[in-house]
């Protein structure tokens, strides 16, 4: 809700990314003055845009903040329905496993898609401005001022009301806010890197079943592929670097791939196959924790700016998405009041965010990558459930990577609505490790 308290009043969002944008609606729609400083140049007009392109699972949480300021429907109309996972199995076996009922589904949504349409959004506000191409050089959030370098690389100094840190995570404004006492951080690198990989349409269609995500789990690396709106199909291996490294040459991949995944051989095409492997390496995953949040009241960090998280829970748009959401309910609730909300916002979200953080990491040190027992796996996620049910982290639409439980009996339904599970097993030459059916969702709020 807008309040006449807040016209006159600048607050500079820093990262023009999915969270930065979503974050500069809420704002605009207060009547802020609200100014992006994006040190990338506008992926809407860039001939070619660089960044992460693993698609995104749009769930429960990042379509409520999304609904909160009038765009869900524009961005689920662009997405793909995604109602179960098809497992791949080495023998070419294919095995459905339902999310849920027949009206509950996760969204493959098109990350650089997003990002264009938020950035729309944000300039339909008079009184917000994109500012492309200007890069955060010095912040010093307790006076309210700025340095960017523009295009012309000019320092020029910029006075604010808020500074909002939504630029990723390798944020430059959590790297000054860590210079303060009682502020921290820590990160990790995990030995996992990923790569992106397409199967394109097969004669105007989609070359496999549209409405699910494939997976195909392997010992000590897995594939997924997430449907696109162009009948393509958005691929990503996961597997470790020095893996990576062992395949220099195009007779490694395909040898590689014939050997793990062949039925997705034919699909991608083996010059494409190639292709795109060498197109760029692999990339890296890290997990970045800080607390608090906020400095006084005069910077706030969200998205990967305070909690990046490793993606096997498909959480991190989700997440980030409901910290916009989260602060303007506080926003709400204090009136517009800074030094009220900030403090509010560290105490009611830290928790969270580092519980997702630990979850996902959870399931990619001691499930997705391990051989720990079945049964000690139904264990440690009947331990999830108890962490989900006492609210320690409030888990609504849940998207996960990486837990072993396709691989043990039927789990008896669960309280927050779980999808219904049935043994499937490999064989010991392909799965003795304990991989999980990549996505997994409870449909409670």
């Amino acid at each position: 809700m807008a309040s006449s308290d807040t016209q006159g009043k600048r607050v500079a969002v820093i990262g023009g990314g999915l969270v930065g944008a979503l974050n500069a609606c809420f704002l605009a729609k207060r009547n802020f003055q609200v100014d992006v400083y994006e040190a990338r140049e506008d992926i809407r007009v860039a001939q070619f845009t660089q960044g992460r392109s693993i698609n995104l699972a749009l769930s429960y949480r990042g379509r409520q903040a999304l609904k909160a300021i009038g765009l869900e429907d524009q961005i689920v109309s662009k997405g793909v329905p995604m109602r179960a996972r098809m497992i791949h199995s080495l023998s070419g076996k294919k095995s459905a496993i339902p999310y849920g009922n027949k009206s509950q589904y996760i969204l493959s949504i098109s990350r650089e898609k997003l990002n264009k349409d938020l950035l729309t959004a944000v300039e339909s506000y008079p009184n917000a401005k994109v500012h492309f191409g200007h890069k955060l050089s010095k912040c010093r959030p307790e006076e309210g001022v700025l340095t960017v370098l523009g295009p012309d690389k000019v320092p020029r100094d910029v006075t604010c009301d808020l500074i909002v840190g939504c630029d990723g995570a390798y944020s430059t404004v959590r790297a000054h806010l860590m210079k303060k006492p009682r502020f921290d951080y820590s990160q990790q690198y995990i030995p996992h890197g990923y790569m992106e990989l397409t199967i394109p349409p097969k004669n105007g269609e989609y070359a496999m079943e549209p409405n699910y995500l494939h997976i195909w789990p392997r010992n000590a690396f897995m594939m997924i592929a997430l449907p696109n709106m162009d009948k393509s199909f958005t691929c990503t291996l996961f597997m470790s670097f020095e893996d990576f490294e062992k395949l220099p040459t195009s007779d490694d991949v395909l040898d590689f791939f014939r050997k793990n995944f062949p039925d997705a051989i034919p699909l991608m095409g083996e010059q494409a196959l190639v292709r795109n492997f060498f197109l760029l390496p692999a990339q890296p995953m890290i997990s970045v924790k800080c607390s608090p949040f906020h400095l006084k009241s005069h910077c706030v960090l969200m998205g990967d700016a305070a909690h990046a998280i490793v993606p096997f829970f498909g959480q991190g748009m989700n997440a980030g998405f409901e910290d916009c959401l989260v602060f303007d309910e506080l926003m709400d609730k204090f009136n517009n009041d800074f030094s009220m909300c900030l403090p509010e916002f560290s105490r009611f979200r830290v928790p969270d965010d580092h519980a997702i953080s630990d979850l996902s990491m959870y399931n990619y040190i001691e499930v997705a990558f391990t051989r720990i027992r079945y049964h000690e796996a139904v264990l440690r996620w009947n331990w999830q459930k108890k962490v989900i049910n006492k609210g320690l982290f409030a888990l609504g639409s849940l998207v996960a990577i990486g837990s072993a439980y396709l691989l043990v009996h039927h789990l008896s339904p669960r309280p927050l609505g779980f999808l219904r599970r049935r043994a499937w097993t490999g064989t010991t030459g392909y799965w003795n490790r304990c991989t999980d059916v990549f996505w997994q969702v409870p449909w409670s709020h």
